[in-house]
């Protein structure tokens, strides 16, 4: 082969490399970005039920603690439902309802 076709293959090559790293990039991103979006109407959600069910059934902030509790004990693998947690997402649901 000539070397100006070895060398129009290496930029040929070095493109297509270029535009697959760029597009996994993006996919990363994209990823990242639908993930947080997912937690955040989570977050929502259960801010909604939580202040729902302290209308309907007239209860405190007193049955937060328990539902942590045991939210951590039937889902040890999730994190970010601690009492704090869920008085803010009942929080961010009145704010933003």
């Amino acid at each position: 082969m000539k070397k100006t076709a070895i060398k129009n293959q290496l930029i040929r090559y070095s493109d297509l490399l270029d535009k697959i790293k760029v597009r996994i990039r993006q996919g990363q991103t994209h990823a990242v970005l639908s993930a947080n979006a997912e937690m955040i109407h989570t977050y929502w959600d259960v801010g909604c039920m939580l202040c729902e069910r302290q209308v309907q059934a007239g209860w405190g902030s007193g049955v937060l603690p328990r539902l942590s509790r045991d939210l951590h004990n039937e889902l040890p693998e999730v994190k970010g439902f601690s009492v704090r947690n869920l008085k803010l997402m009942t929080q961010f649901y009145r704010e933003y309802s």
